[in-house]
């Protein structure tokens, strides 16, 4: 089985989806893992967008991406620019890929309209990673 580190600032939001996302989607061959490089915790508004689409994510803990030195990954993808500028060095010839998706953490107002942002990030992320990686790891 093929392993993808998805990687955000926190580990709390977009990382966290793309986990859910892949681990349903691309469940028996790829294993995902998400991490940040200045660790939080899990948005509640991240669980509860993922739950309705019968994904759970509410046991899932933000990590560092320090926590996962010596790992090996087939592909590693950061989710926000941040990640991208402050991305360690990954061993062997594990390709390196940025794919951006706005913070919906940040969205502002009324709660119907934030968790919209939460959901449309969502939907881009799957609309946009289930493809790349079914090209990039030949699935």
């Amino acid at each position: 089985m093929q392993k993808v580190l998805f990687l955000c600032t926190e580990n709390a939001c977009r990382s966290q989806m793309a986990e859910g996302l892949v681990n349903h989607d691309l469940a028996g061959q790829v294993k995902a893992v998400s991490a940040g490089v200045r660790p939080s915790r899990v948005n509640p508004r991240a669980v509860q967008v993922m739950a309705e689409l019968g994904i759970d994510i509410s046991h899932h803990r933000a990590k560092s991406v320090n926590d996962l030195a010596g790992e090996a990954f087939d592909l590693v993808i950061t989710v926000c620019d941040q990640a991208r500028q402050q991305c360690p060095i990954f061993p062997g010839e594990t390709e390196v890929l940025h794919v951006g998706f706005p913070d919906p953490a940040r969205a502002t107002g009324a709660e119907a309209a934030v968790l919209g942002v939460f959901r449309q990030v969502r939907d881009a992320m799957r609309q946009q990673l289930i493809p790349l990686l079914r090209e990039k790891l030949r699935l």
